[in-house]
């Protein structure tokens, strides 16, 4: 077992996740602490009209169950083998066919499911609020097994290579046997002071974990006994106040190949060599979640609301498109010829890769859209904060 950094200040987490949230969405809840100028600044930029040049449809609609609310917990779907997980904080696991939408199966849960599933090996696991680990069957829904952790579980599990890897909101990662449940490893970090509400799923590839931390940092776990092989930098926690030196890393970082991306909240997206760690590349462009990766562009939305088209290979950007800001986006995603955002309005917006202008632009319902799309088999997935899944083809 490894335990190298442990413990956290939660209170500091609880402050940014607030502070964050009103910076996110533009609202005041002091009267008097900003003149018009200010609220003028910080609210959403207005939508711009603009020549459609694609034509989003939706296959399918629908709910999950009571959604994530106001908890900033940023749920989303998973897909595998042709199929759509999703949870919510009341109403269990389903799962849909990913082309019709049909429901296939549904597990009722008591827990306060938060963490969003993942999927493989023939199981569908989820985290809960209370730090519950529950895998179901992923043909039926029957539940295999449960374990714990010490902290909720707001962040996707990882299921692979004979392990099931869960991320706590305390810093620790966890892996647990696939078959049986039984814990065979974890790794902890002292958190900092401040950090944005949420950290990232672990990615696996084989024979390691992945794990961008709240400090900025990229780690690479041996898969086998959870032993630090490497840590870098992705982003250096500088700054005169504990906002400014917030670095998060809140998206999985993304295997393309060898190499490994992450990106951090402070405007900073890096590429490594996915066995040694070597630095291959570094922009000056970011986001706390994760990227989106087209054949030769990365894309990633910024804390500010501009997404941004950046060069595969070498990092340099190709594109900004700064016409969202303050939408509090999702992370951006690749689907076809375009990259996809959710905003807190509940829109989504597609924007060509060549160019990062708007190609089409809907309404997937009424509600926010902060978690992680997902895009399978052509095929976007959305889950709003409402509990609400769509389906969408794009042409």
């Amino acid at each position: 077992m490894n335990n190298s950094r442990s413990g956290a200040r939660i209170a500091g987490r609880v402050v940014v996740a607030i502070a964050c949230l009103a910076m996110a969405t533009g609202c005041s809840t002091v009267r008097g602490w900003f003149s018009k100028e200010d609220k003028v600044n910080t609210a959403p930029a207005e939508l711009v009209d603009f020549q459609a040049s694609a034509n989003p449809t939706r296959l399918w609609k629908a709910s999950v169950g009571k959604g994530e609310g106001r908890t900033g917990i940023r749920q989303g779907a998973w897909v595998a083998d042709g199929v759509v997980y999703a949870a919510s904080v009341k109403g269990g696991v389903r799962a849909f066919d990913l082309q019709s939408g049909r429901s296939l199966w549904q597990h009722d849960s008591d827990l306060r499911l938060s963490g969003g599933p993942g999927a493989g090996d023939g199981l569908v696991v989820a985290g809960s609020l209370d730090g519950e680990v529950v895998a179901l069957d992923a043909a039926t829904g029957a539940q295999r097994w449960t374990a714990k952790v010490p902290n909720e579980v707001i962040a996707r599990p990882a299921v692979g290579q004979g392990l099931v890897v869960v991320r706590s909101n305390d810093g620790r990662v966890t892996a647990f046997d696939a078959a049986s449940g039984e814990r065979r490893w974890y790794w902890g970090q002292e958190l900092p002071s401040l950090t944005v509400r949420g950290n990232a799923p672990v990615t696996l590839a084989p024979g390691y974990v992945f794990v961008g931390t709240d400090e900025g940092y990229l780690v690479a776990l041996s898969l086998g006994d959870g032993r630090a092989v490497w840590e870098q930098a992705v982003a250096m926690p500088e700054g005169r106040t504990e906002l400014e030196r917030m670095g998060d890393i809140d998206g999985a970082p993304v295997i393309d190949g060898a190499v490994v991306i992450a990106s951090s909240y402070k405007n900073r997206t890096m590429a490594f060599e996915g066995p040694s760690g070597r630095p291959l590349w570094a922009a000056e462009s970011g986001g706390a979640g994760s990227v989106g990766v087209a054949d030769d562009r990365v894309v990633v939305s910024d804390a500010a609301g501009t997404v941004w088209g950046i060069d595969k290979y070498v990092g340099t950007a190709y594109w900004q498109q700064p016409a969202l800001a303050r939408r509090n986006l999702s992370p951006a995603v690749v689907q076809g010829s375009y990259a996809v955002v959710g905003d807190l309005d509940g829109y989504l917006h597609w924007m060509r890769l060549s160019d990062g202008e708007f190609a089409a632009r809907t309404r997937a319902g009424r509600s926010a859209i902060t978690g992680h799309p997902v895009v399978a088999d052509g095929i976007l997935v959305v889950q709003d904060v409402d509990g609400d899944l769509s389906a969408w083809r794009i042409d």
